[in-house]
């Protein structure tokens, strides 16, 4: 079995989710490790059996015998990192965001086309399986034509605090660490409709709320209560040049009963509800039918999703498929996500 040695740059929590995944594919040896605090890459390459460990990407970069990375860093240095392992010769799994700007996403884009690498977006909603089961009833037209999706994810106290709520290393708040999980989900099930416009809304009145007591919340790995410049919440409303439309509202921090998840797509033929669980909408024989597919996951599965993403990352290094996130959906997806941030920023609809 042709087997491929992967690098992993960024030792946060979320790298856990790719070190398991990796650890799980038999085509894969985890090879590399980097992470700015040594101690910790140190614990992780014990605990996985990671034969080489660095505290300079550079220094892992310069391992030839590293053929593919996953950058889990801060999201002001994906651009950066993913450049340079790009030229260094290495296939590429971005946690999303691609970046921060779409002057760095422009950049990273003509990378890929310069080096002829692959650039993988880690759109990991993509891969869950409740959305590989909805792709089949979209895909056979059962839904029609989509041109309205619904995507709200609200947490009423969870600014996980850390680089999550510094803006220059995370490029900003509620918007661009979850709602781009949901806007990209619904864009790409929509199948992917240019952008016309924007108009959006961000508010800054709650702050971190970090005084709250008798309630546990995720907390960054780099948790600090006293620091906090992203926005509490925000929303928008994207028009698509065909005619569609996509609503979405996130939070970080808000004034709600509870904190709740709600994404669905309206059709011409039927209608779907992902979260929290998928259902399907349609009608026969003039009546209308709410039909729930029996699968093991109808919610989100976290650790599915990480599992399909991986290993679909690992089997386009390998040449067996093409990946389905590619770098053009992490450059639209910034597009967008800035601006929502312009919209609110100048108070007026931005035109793509």
């Amino acid at each position: 079995m042709t087997t491929i040695k992967i690098g992993l740059i960024g030792n946060g929590s979320i790298s856990e989710s790719h070190l398991q995944a990796y650890q799980a594919n038999p085509k894969v040896q985890l090879w590399a490790i980097c992470d700015l605090n040594e101690e910790r890459a140190l614990e992780s390459a014990k605990k996985y059996n990671i034969p080489h460990v660095y505290t300079d990407y550079r220094e892992l970069l310069a391992n030839a015998e590293v053929q593919a990375v996953s950058i889990c860093t801060w999201n002001n240095s994906h651009a950066e990192i993913s450049i340079a392992a790009l030229e260094a010769g290495k296939n590429v799994l971005c946690e999303k965001p691609l970046c921060k700007t779409v002057e760095e996403a422009l950049r990273v884009e003509e990378a890929v086309r310069r080096t002829g690498k692959i650039l993988q977006v880690g759109f990991v909603r993509r891969h869950a399986p409740n959305i590989a089961v909805l792709r089949k009833f979209i895909d056979a037209g059962d839904l029609g034509e989509l041109y309205f999706a619904k995507a709200s994810m609200i947490r009423r106290i969870g600014n996980p605090g850390g680089w999550f709520s510094d803006k220059e290393r995370s490029g900003g708040g509620p918007l661009i660490d979850i709602g781009v999980h949901v806007i990209d989900l619904c864009w790409y099930l929509m199948g992917r409709p240019k952008v016309k416009s924007v108009s959006g809304n961000t508010y800054s009145k709650l702050g971190n709320r970090s005084h709250i007591e008798n309630y546990d919340f995720y907390k960054a790995a780099d948790y600090d209560a006293t620091h906090n410049d992203v926005e509490d919440m925000a929303n928008a409303l994207i028009r698509f040049e065909n005619g569609a439309s996509l609503l979405v509202d996130v939070s970080f921090t808000l004034h709600a009963k509870q904190d709740s998840a709600q994404v669905n797509l309206y059709g011409t033929k039927g209608g779907a509800e992902i979260e929290p669980k998928l259902s399907i909408v349609t009608e026969q024989h003039n009546t209308m039918i709410n039909i729930d597919p029996q699968i093991t996951q109808p919610a989100f599965d976290f650790n599915g999703a990480f599992r399909n993403e991986i290993n679909h990352f690992v089997d386009s290094c390998l040449g067996i498929i093409e990946t389905n996130s590619p770098v053009e959906d992490g450059v639209e997806m910034i597009k967008i996500l800035n601006a929502i941030y312009q919209s609110a920023a100048e108070g007026r609809e931005i035109q793509f």
